[in-house]
């Protein structure tokens, strides 16, 4: 008869679900056209009333600028198919291999993206078959936004709630400051060394004003010092924590606050924050300058925005205007550092 004190030890399991923005499933029109309508129709990408997003995304945006973005994107292509994917499922094997290293817990890692594939509702699907005793989840946006980490906290949320079991789970809202994460931008920036440069511009992603408005009770970020300093009031809001990031690379790499400035790219429409990327570029163009460096820190493998948008279109603008040379930083992708960083971000349940 067994011990009836018999205890059978169990392995515990971890799952990690690395989640990113997404890509088409291919560069065809067809496709582009899907990826835009989930992407555009997101509640917190555009903000505004459900009937006028309806209106200005199926109506406008998505039938007007797909074919457009679908030339871009065959642009971006390669052999592998989506950057931002392929990335994804190296830094994925390789964050395993690198949290199962002496470990007594047994750690397996998934992929999903907010739009499109592999999705987060397949990935959530087999971490569930996969029963693990806990489940961290790291939407790969190092700023939190609502409009990026926020879809995903709400997405995996909605998803979530038809499990019949719930493993412990965390969710790491943003890493903007993690040691390593700054670290591995200071490597990538010392291989082109700065000094070379007119000048470096730190380009992140643009949000509408009033996304980064809603995060305070006076409903005014210009009031908060984001561009100066992070404390209670604004550790969560993306301007603050863009400025505090590009304050960090900036201290690794030791450039001066003349030597460098912050702006962002991507704008749709008017009310975006300032000042913009293209016109930054253009003015620094129209002053003189002939070599900028340009670092994209709001994104942790390159994709569309950086290796197109920054790599060829500001090229093309900044000669237009008389400059010479922009040079991208390439993004972390899946070098070893930014593997750590992330091995760290899990172990540590970094946040804020």
């Amino acid at each position: 008869m067994r011990d009836p004190y018999y205890f059978c030890p169990v392995k515990k399991k971890t799952a990690v679900l690395l989640v990113n923005l997404g890509s088409p499933d291919s560069p065809k029109p067809r496709d582009v056209y899907t990826y835009l309508t989930q992407f555009l129709n997101d509640r917190r990408v555009i903000d505004i009333n459900w009937l006028g997003r309806f209106i200005l995304v199926n109506g406008i945006i998505v039938p007007l600028r797909h074919r457009k973005s679908a030339a871009v994107y065959k642009k971006l292509w390669t052999p592998e198919g989506s950057p931002l994917i392929a990335h994804g499922r190296k830094l994925t094997h390789k964050l395993e291999d690198a949290l199962n290293q002496q470990s007594d817990i047994e750690y397996k890692c998934f992929l999903g993206m907010r739009y499109r594939q592999p999705s987060i509702e397949n990935a959530l699907r087999d971490i569930d078959h996969y029963a693990p005793h806990e489940l961290i989840v790291v939407p790969l946006f190092p700023q939190y936004a609502s409009a990026s980490t926020g879809s995903v906290i709400d997405k995996v949320m909605r998803i979530m709630r038809d499990f019949y079991v719930f493993p412990k789970t965390t969710i790491i809202n943003q890493f903007y400051d993690h040691p390593l994460y700054i670290q591995g931008f200071v490597e990538n920036g010392k291989k082109h060394d700065p000094s070379k440069y007119d000048h470096v511009i730190f380009s992140f992603h643009g949000l509408p004003e009033r996304q980064v408005d809603k995060i305070y009770d006076d409903r005014k970020c210009r009031n908060h010092s984001c561009e100066h300093e992070i404390n209670d009031e604004n550790k969560l809001c993306y301007k603050a924590t863009c400025y505090a990031t590009t304050r960090l690379i900036a201290q690794g790499l030791g450039l001066k606050e003349e030597d460098y400035t912050v702006a962002f790219q991507s704008r749709l429409g008017r009310g975006w924050i300032e000042p913009f990327s293209d016109k930054v570029i253009q003015n620094l163009a129209e002053q003189g300058k002939k070599k900028v460096l340009v670092f994209s820190p709001a994104f942790v493998a390159d994709c569309l925005e950086t290796t197109i948008e920054i790599g060829e279109e500001y090229q093309e603008l900044f000669e237009e205007h008389g400059g010479e040379k922009i040079q991208l930083v390439e993004s972390l992708n899946t070098n070893e550092t930014w593997v750590h960083a992330l091995k760290d971000i899990v172990l540590s349940k970094y946040g804020h």
